[in-house]
């Protein structure tokens, strides 16, 4: 009889949850953003993960309209035991949330209620382990009535934990939501590049026994090496916005200064960037997508327990570089 290796576990946050440290990103799979996914080979790459170990897989109603939903529950309710997180798209379909939003116009209870059980539906199973709202404000902390919904949603027992995925590059924005204990994970975007979280954030998941799912690691593969100024993408693909004008031959410079700061090559940048942000002890978990066996493969053996020395993490530091890719490049 042979037993699934486990990979290296964090707490998540005070869920009562245990998570792999690397977690299982299924934007991509939802084929719609991301050119080029077929059904066949996420499922190969899906199953590969919880082979491997991996426990924790992160979807959303929004990645291609369910699509991505449906394939998560098809691989999760044959390996009972895995934990999925997805998450409620804002009613009005504004991302990121704007400033003068109210929760009424993005979430309403009512609605939360109603699209937590079409993903359950999607998904195939009676419980989301964590459920997300996809955009937030923290003006909306005791604005409209989607704390209530959550209560009943959990009562009902169609989630465990309630979570909000905070704005592109806004980790200050969610802070008030994780003092106030309104939120027990939070999903932000944390990189080498964007160490935004490290200011605030960060500490204060640490201090309240809040979860933290890391998303866009690579930053959207920049800082795989790659992507290169030669480098294409599919007609249609997000990354052509993502990557436009300049910006790919403006990145090559800031690789280049990492590689000849930590003394690596090319291609040990994802490695280095990965195992960056599982050196900070707030982060439970780095979700990566994975659209293929091959790139499970290379991925979960870092979930291993072991981050960066002390050394590389202090030189990383020098690194940051503040910038929105998600708005449009100028021409």
């Amino acid at each position: 009889m042979t037993t699934t290796p486990r990979l290296h576990q964090r707490p998540l946050g005070r869920t009562g949850m245990s998570v792999s440290e690397i977690g299982y990103g299924a934007w991509g799979i939802g084929a719609d953003a991301w050119k080029g996914a077929q059904d066949d080979e996420s499922l190969d790459a899906l199953r590969r993960y919880v082979e491997l170990g991996g426990n924790f897989i992160d979807t959303a109603m929004g990645y291609g309209s369910g699509h991505s939903e449906r394939l998560v529950g098809q691989v999760v309710r044959e390996h009972p035991g895995t934990l999925v997180a997805t998450k409620v798209s804002p009613k009005n379909l504004q991302w990121p949330a704007a400033p003068g939003t109210t929760a009424e116009q993005a979430f309403p209870g009512e609605y939360v209620i109603r699209m937590t059980e079409a993903s359950l539906e999607r998904l195939g199973l009676q419980t989301i382990d964590v459920q997300q709202l996809h955009v937030w404000n923290d003006s909306w902390l005791g604005q409209g009535d989607w704390q209530d919904a959550v209560a009943q949603l959990k009562r009902d027992g169609k989630i465990r934990a309630f979570g909000i995925s905070i704005n592109d590059h806004q980790p200050d924005n969610a802070v008030r939501a994780v003092e106030a204990g309104v939120v027990e994970t939070v999903q932000v975007i944390y990189n080498v590049f964007d160490q935004a979280p490290q200011d605030r954030l960060l500490d204060a998941c640490a201090a309240n026994g809040v979860g933290v799912i890391v998303r866009v690691a690579l930053d959207e593969g920049s800082l795989t090496g790659t992507i290169t100024p030669d480098t294409t993408f599919p007609d249609g693909d997000w990354r052509n916005r993502y990557f436009g004008g300049a910006r790919k031959t403006e990145l090559q410079e800031h690789l280049r200064a990492i590689e000849s700061d930590l003394g690596i090559r090319t291609d040990q940048l994802a490695e280095t960037s990965l195992r960056f942000v599982l050196s900070h002890p707030a982060v439970s978990t780095v979700i990566v997508g994975m659209r293929s066996v091959r790139n499970v493969e290379r991925n979960v053996t870092l979930a291993d327990g072991q981050g960066l020395p002390a050394g590389q993490v202090q030189k990383l530091y020098a690194h940051r570089w503040d910038r929105n890719w998600y708005q449009p490049a100028e021409s």
